[in-house]
């Protein structure tokens, strides 16, 4: 296991119950001693974008619920520093936000492919050292992030394949049941 830190993809143990975090994987942009934050990578909201903004009309992207903090707010990670003014860098390839206006103006043009940019609905927070406590308790696995994984792979299909990449007793996870009680 590695540190949490920017970059760093938190992945929900097997039998976490918690809703808005079960079988969920989780992109770190953040973590100080000021508190952290990130985004659920693999839970679909219901809406699309253009369903969001009345100025996004036949832009079909999918939106995800980035986490339960501050559900009225739009957030987006991406692989378009050079295009996106004001993003900030989470690793060499993955970036957050930048100025909205031109992300719009970039979709509406069609410069943007839709996988190398993800937009999210809230985010998920954490406190200062309520993830380090989260991390003693065995919630969470951690593992790097990489761009094939964050935006090229399906939600339905993330938290194994986060899984297999931390190979070993952490692969046979993957046909853990959510309850094992009820195994």
């Amino acid at each position: 296991m590695i540190n949490p830190g920017s970059g760093v993809l938190l992945i929900a143990e097997p039998f976490l119950k918690d809703e808005n975090f079960m079988r969920t994987v989780l992109l770190l942009c953040r973590h100080s001693e000021e508190g952290s934050f990130g985004f659920v990578l693999n839970k679909p909201y219901e809406s699309s974008l253009e369903e969001l903004f009345n100025d996004m009309e036949g832009i079909d992207m999918p939106v995800y619920v980035g986490g339960p903090v501050q559900m009225d707010t739009v957030h987006y990670i991406h692989q378009y520093p050079d295009l996106i003014p004001d993003s900030q860098q989470i690793t060499d390839e993955i970036f957050w936000g930048g100025d909205f206006a031109t992300v719009k103006q970039l979709l509406q043009e069609g410069l943007l492919d839709s996988t190398k940019i993800r937009f999210f609905i809230g985010y998920s927070g954490w406190e200062p050292g309520q993830l380090e406590n989260e991390m003693e308790e065995k919630s969470w696995l951690t593992t790097t992030s990489n761009r094939k994984l964050v935006f090229e792979t399906c939600e339905e299909e993330m938290w194994k394949a986060s899984l297999k990449q931390l190979g070993g007793k952490y692969e046979m996870m993957i046909n853990f049941p959510i309850d094992p009680q009820l195994n």
